[in-house]
């Protein structure tokens, strides 16, 4: 039981691009939708389990929330330009990479020579990881389509990438708790949104509908805190990793994503190579 509780994570996070995808919108859409279901879920979080919240928690939460929108809004922008096949493996494996990093350099989390070595192979791992997964069949389409594709999706990943490694950081170096900064995280996340979204179309059903995504994340989220306590960080933390195989073959079959028989290779291959990366880094974690 405590297993399958750690892989819920998986499921729920592996599935927000599936579903997103499904229901439609602008990436602005999908970010605000996306939003206000985690607020609704971290609400009931905050009912459930009486934090308590003082300044420091709601000034580090919504600079987390305001990090994560940029980082979610911008990996939804990506999917619309290179597809949820490509994008979300490639951001998986960026963020880990970067995280490491952050954690290395800024947290001084490498405390001895195998830590470091386990850290340098993992980085090797999750960056050939991230390669294969964009790469495309070269007799697929033209080479100008196909790099112009990449280029323009890897810029928006490094700006969604610097978010979502924002994001972590800020509660890191806050220490605070963290079932207690959920709300306040919340908060900040919609008030990213909203300043992203103005000007935009977002007063639309799409919006409406991708509330569900919210609380995909919300449910991936609470349920990666309680598995920590029954199977471990290191555990649950690799398990987490799994959800981009839902997510990158899910987009293949469900959202009917195109791809060679030499593309879905190098799109197994790669995941496989992110998750063994996350595992590796999940056991340094231990």
């Amino acid at each position: 039981m405590s297993i399958l509780i750690a892989l819920i994570p998986a499921l729920c996070w592996g599935s927000i691009g599936l579903v997103s995808g499904k229901l439609g919108g602008s990436a602005y859409q999908q970010t605000l939708g996306m939003t206000i279901g985690a607020l609704v879920f971290s609400l009931g979080a905050y009912f459930v389990y009486h934090p308590v919240l003082n300044v420091k928690v709601f000034l580090v939460g919504i600079a987390s929330g305001l990090l994560w929108s940029v980082g979610q809004g911008q990996q939804f922008q990506s999917m619309q330009v290179m597809g949820v096949s490509r994008t979300v493996p490639m951001s998986t494996g960026m963020q880990l990479v970067a995280n490491t990093l952050a954690g290395a350099l800024l947290f001084h989390e490498w405390q001895n020579g195998r830590e470091i070595s386990l850290g340098v192979l993992a980085l090797i791992i999750l960056i050939v990881g991230a390669t294969l997964t964009s790469r495309n069949d070269p007799a697929s389409r033209s080479v100008n389509e196909e790099n112009t594709e990449l280029s323009r999706g890897l810029r928006i990943l490094l700006i969604s990438t610097i978010g979502y490694v924002g994001y972590t950081i800020v509660v890191d170096w806050g220490q605070v708790n963290a079932i207690a900064v959920i709300l306040p995280q919340a908060i900040g996340m919609l008030i990213g949104a909203i300043i992203m979204a103005m000007g935009k179309d977002v007063k639309n059903i799409a919006t409406v509908k991708n509330i569900l995504t919210g609380l995909l994340w919300g449910a991936g989220n609470i349920f990666m805190f309680l598995s920590i306590p029954k199977v471990g960080l290191a555990v649950s933390y690799s398990l987490s990793q799994t959800g981009i195989i839902i997510s990158t073959l899910g987009s293949i079959f469900l959202l009917g994503e195109k791809k060679t028989r030499r593309e879905m290779v190098y799109v197994v291959v790669g995941c496989l190579f992110v998750i063994g990366g996350g595992i590796l880094l999940g056991y340094m974690k231990a």
